[in-house]
């Protein structure tokens, strides 16, 4: 077991890594109205450079995560931090439309960062440690995402686009060199193959679901296209899913996916995802439109950025409370009261928009909930599977995450186009759609509490021990996850893997 000091310095840069993968997720938002000039292209064209990364990384998740367990995570996590690194280099020395897209593909994988981090937490710190660890990564996941859209617009107003490029890449060097000199491997390591057909099937069935996911307003979601790819999603998903079921050493172990805690934890995980990608998809655009809307306050991209560090800074100062939570009450209990925190934010935020003040205490609300949520969930699932099945497990549901935050994207685009108003040249959705995708945000909260509700309580904990070890008895409605230093029992046969 590592001493205190050493398992800080793990925490620590894996936090940074971590804060810096999600950085990069939003780091193009400040740009999108200004790719299709800055790149020479059309707009559909210039969509591809946020679609891309979206793509890569919902698929890069499990498949780092079953690398991770197969071969070690620290070994894959330094690849990957080479291929972002690799990416984000490309991108900032070209003003060409497709090595951009290669580029931000590359910085994509970066998704897979955060399985194989929670993966090696668990593994690497004492139990009573974890709990509190997972609570600050989750924290800084946040952080990232509230952050990285203000400091990115600030670049973009005031230099040289590329320096976004530039900066991350010099970030993504040191965080590289920090891994290798204060992360261990973890000990221990799943058997069995790398499955290269499950890899290519899932590719291509997550490319076929996300493109007329995040497509679908452009092409018409009558059209051909949009639900040509759709069927062909559900048929090659269903056939890989028949493949993961028939092989030894699967990509994804649906059997133990399939248990209801963490099925019902994916559930949520989807709602709440598409809950936080709500917030920030529908409150720049309320922050910016217009005074003369009736409703909006005239920010700039700054100034709106800026009203969204709250969110990130919050989930970061209550990562005390949500390990004590977690600790104390177990992580279903704190994942019921992160879907009642993220609710509450959008029923403010739906009752009163009097002020700026108001919209920052919506956003504080519901980044306090998305912490409190990716920490419990992630305890929640590292608990119910087979250390060895931990970074694959955490990788689905990351991917889950992804796919909640795509079809936010979706959705949201159809109902803001669908309520509009017209002030001068520029067409803004209307106040009333605005609210009804606040209603929207609170409906994926509700489901986010209905799903958690249906994940069947801990039993009880039994003596504390270094890792979990295989005491469930295999009746698929395992435990939900223990408190922070006690053991829980694992629903699996561990002799069987």
């Amino acid at each position: 077991m590592k001493t205190s000091r050493s398992a800080s310095a793990v925490v620590a840069v894996l936090a940074v890594t971590s804060l810096l993968a999600t950085v990069l997720q939003t780091l193009t938002i400040p740009l999108v109205p200004k790719l299709p000039a800055l790149l020479d292209t059309s707009p559909t064209n210039a969509s591809w450079v946020v679609t891309i990364t979206l793509l890569t990384g919902a698929i890069t998740t499990p498949v780092s995560g079953r690398l991770g367990d197969l071969y070690g995570k620290r070994r894959v996590l330094l690849l990957i931090m080479g291929a972002v690194i690799t990416g984000t280099v490309i991108s900032a020395c070209t003003s060409s439309l497709w090595p951009m897209v290669i580029g931000r593909a590359l910085q994509g994988v970066a998704a897979g960062v955060i399985p194989l981090a929670l993966g090696l937490v668990r593994d690497q710190l004492p139990p009573e440690r974890v709990g509190g660890a997972m609570a600050l990564m989750s924290a800084t996941l946040g952080l990232g995402g509230a952050g990285g859209i203000p400091l990115a617009g600030v670049v973009a107003e005031n230099f040289d686009w590329h320096l976004l490029f530039v900066g991350s890449a010099g970030l993504g060097l040191l965080c590289t060199i920090w891994l290798a000199v204060a992360v261990s491997e973890s000990p221990g390591h799943a058997r069995g193959h790398f499955d290269v057909t499950g890899t290519i099937g899932l590719t291509v069935g997550l490319t076929l679901l996300l493109l007329p996911i995040v497509n679908g307003a452009q092409w018409g979601w009558g059209n051909t296209r949009t639900i040509g790819s759709g069927a062909m999603a559900i048929l090659v998903l269903l056939g890989w899913a028949r493949h993961q079921l028939r092989i030894d050493a699967p990509l994804v172990d649906l059997r133990v996916t399939a248990r209801r805690p963490v099925l019902m934890a994916n559930f949520a995980t989807i709602a709440t995802g598409f809950a936080i990608f709500a917030m920030f998809f529908v409150f720049p655009q309320l922050l910016q439109a217009p005074r003369s809307t009736g409703y909006g306050f005239g920010q700039s991209l700054v100034e709106s950025g800026l009203v969204l560090v709250p969110n990130g800074l919050v989930a970061l100062l209550l990562t005390p409370l949500a390990a004590r939570t977690i600790r104390r009450y177990g992580p279903r209990m704190a994942m019921i009261a992160a879907a009642v925190l993220i609710g509450a934010g959008y029923l403010h935020v739906l009752l009163r928009t009097d002020s700026v003040a108001d919209i920052i205490f919506a956003s504080a609300l519901i980044g306090a909930g998305a912490g409190i949520s990716t920490a419990a969930t992630a305890k929640l699932i590292s608990d119910s599977v087979p250390m060895t099945e931990t970074a694959s497990a955490n990788g689905v549901n990351a991917l889950m995450r992804s796919m909640g935050s795509a079809t936010g994207a979706a959705l949201l685009t159809v109902i803001l186009a669908h309520a509009t108003l017209h002030v001068g040249p520029a067409s803004l959705p209307s106040e009333a759609g605005l609210r009804t995708a606040f209603l929207v945000g609170i409906g994926a909260a509700v489901t986010s509490l209905i799903c958690v509700a249906l994940i069947p309580p801990a039993r009880a904990s039994v003596s504390p021990v270094p890792h979990a070890s295989p005491l469930g008895d295999g009746d698929g409605d395992g435990d939900g996850g223990g408190g922070g230093g006690e053991v829980a029992t694992l629903p699996v046969d561990l002799a069987g893997k």
